[in-house]
């Protein structure tokens, strides 16, 4: 069990049953994540209020053998979360065809994988209360991300525009971009992409825009990026895939359920919406749709 998930996650894990003892324990462990374990077992019982032994049974509990074992996963989870690419690359050996499979099946494969178990990853109820927060915002919908996971908030962006007013994709955050939130408040809504290794620019903007009253929607890998502490919504996917780089394929993936949440509970929130932007696009001739788009000569008659 604890193979798999980060300590995060098995202590609040459903069916985890602590004494209270133990949950506070727990409390202390969340409240100051990884910080609150990185010390001795005294010390974070002492930070807790409780016995020395209450730690060693809550960690046992977890699945470890004591609470250097606990601890030795606590430092490789601080570390993971912090790896560079140039650090994943001289960790991790260059895809090779194995099995008959090529390169790409191989990787195409893990990334498969990968989409597999994000799905269990987040309750159904935890997509419901984002799709709510987003769809019920009384003012507008901020959607930004890192170097690349700002590519899905975009892509989310595009979705959303079709269901509702007010959706500002926030482009790659500069000086300037900051001065979006003079006008965040408590009827907004910010979505936050931010994957290992977390963007300060990106923290720093879901923590003001927090301080605001907004409330903040985001989607990070299993060890968490620092603007977890600010979300109303947390949705959590892996990203370890048979390549020196992350995969983002499962985040995409979350953010197109979600979409296919919000069509599921608002089926005719977006109609009229749709039908005008459609008509707007066909009067444009925006896309290949069957509609023949008017030749250079045409044009020159209407003239």
């Amino acid at each position: 069990m604890n193979a798999v998930l980060p300590i995060r996650e098995l202590l609040t894990q459903h069916g985890l049953a602590l004494t209270p003892a133990e949950a506070k324990i727990a409390q202390v462990l969340l409240g100051d994540y990884p910080v609150a374990g990185l010390g001795t077992a005294t010390a974070l019982a002492r930070r807790a209020g409780v016995s020395d032994p209450s730690v060693i049974r809550m960690v046992t509990k977890l699945g470890f053998d004591g609470f250097a074992g606990f601890q030795k996963r606590l430092l490789e989870e601080v570390e993971a979360g912090l790896r560079s690419p140039l650090m994943m690359m001289e960790a991790k050996r260059p895809v090779r065809a194995t099995g008959g499979r090529s390169v790409e099946e191989t990787y195409i494969r893990s990334a498969a994988a990968a989409v597999e178990s994000a799905g269990a990853m987040t309750l159904p109820q935890t997509y419901g209360r984002a799709v709510q927060l987003i769809m019920e915002a009384k003012g507008r919908v901020l959607l930004l991300g890192g170097r690349f996971s700002r590519h899905i908030a975009g892509m989310l962006a595009g979705y959303l525009g079709q269901f509702r007013a007010g959706v500002i994709e926030v482009p790659a955050l500069s000086a300037e971009s900051f001065d979006l939130l003079l006008d965040a408040g408590p009827r907004d809504a910010v979505v936050v992409f931010d994957h290992r290794r977390y963007q300060t620019d990106v923290i720093r903007f879901a923590e003001q825009a927090a301080e605001r009253g907004a409330q903040i929607v985001l989607f990070t890998d299993v060890w968490r990026s620092p603007a977890a502490e600010h979300a109303k919504v947390v949705i959590v996917g892996p990203m370890e895939a048979e390549s020196p780089y992350d995969t983002l394929a499962p985040a995409v993936a979350q953010m197109e359920a979600l979409v296919a949440r919000i069509v599921a509970e608002y089926p005719d929130g977006g109609g009229t919406r749709m039908e005008e932007l459609e008509r707007i696009r066909s009067r444009n001739v925006a896309t290949v749709d069957g509609t023949k788009a008017p030749t250079k000569r045409a044009i020159k008659k209407k003239r």
